[in-house]
């Protein structure tokens, strides 16, 4: 790996686990003193990151971690809506030997989602989100689009930057388990039009939780409040 590739992958997670919080100036000197990296690799690693609206370039002051705003997390979930929903189709329109993976991932949502009623620990909150990805990895496959997986892979990042406030939420995880559970069901069992629909409640519940604890966050009660980070 070289050193553009091994500073932006580093970078990339602190931004999205919130250890460079929103609006924090990435001076290049110390980061790349840092990372152990020169200052050429790094400069690729931050354009990089600008590319990925994770960090902004300001001409005469340098780069900073992108700030969040309530009208870019709008814009993000419609997005995911309507790769999502597809995508979902595309799956539940798969051949059977092709959708049972589903069931089983229909199963394991509904097992941590007694898990998490029981207790929301921390451990049991990354099993539900390692179970998460394992779905996207399954819907990618499944789907079998390659342009529409890169699309949804590159807005995941953007996605699991906002993870941050949803574990303050242990209800809406608890929903959130349940709401997996239903669509892989209805994968497997090869409908598609309720698995698009099921989806796109799901899209709408995890953005109504979003924008009401950004909007928490500022004592703002308006939820069309625009910056936030």
């Amino acid at each position: 790996m070289n050193q553009s590739t091994r500073a932006y992958e580093r970078l990339r997670e602190e931004i999205v686990d919130w250890e460079l919080a929103p609006g924090t100036h990435l001076s290049e000197v110390r980061l790349a003193e840092r990372l152990g990296v020169s200052r050429t690799p790094l400069r690729q690693a931050l354009h990089q990151l600008a590319g990925d609206r994770l960090v902004r370039m300001v001409p005469g002051r340098g780069a900073f971690v992108m700030e969040i705003a309530l009208e870019d997390v709008r814009h993000l979930f419609q997005l995911r809506e309507a790769l999502e929903t597809h995508a979902a189709r595309l799956c539940a329109r798969a051949r059977a030997p092709h959708r049972t993976g589903f069931r089983e991932l229909e199963r394991e949502f509904r097992e941590r989602h007694t898990a998490l009623a029981e207790a929301a620990t921390a451990a049991r909150i990354d099993d539900y989100y390692a179970l998460a990805q394992r779905l996207d990895e399954q819907t990618d496959r499944v789907a079998g689009n390659p342009h529409l997986a890169s699309a949804v892979h590159s807005l995941r990042t953007q996605l699991r930057r906002l993870r941050r406030i949803a574990r303050r939420t242990p209800e809406r995880l608890l929903r959130s388990a349940e709401e997996h559970a239903l669509i892989c069901g209805a994968i497997a069992d090869g409908d598609e039009r309720r698995a698009a629909e099921l989806t796109a409640a799901h899209i709408d519940n995890s953005l109504r939780n979003i924008l009401e604890a950004l909007a928490d966050d500022v004592g703002r009660t308006d939820p069309t409040a625009t910056q936030v980070y």
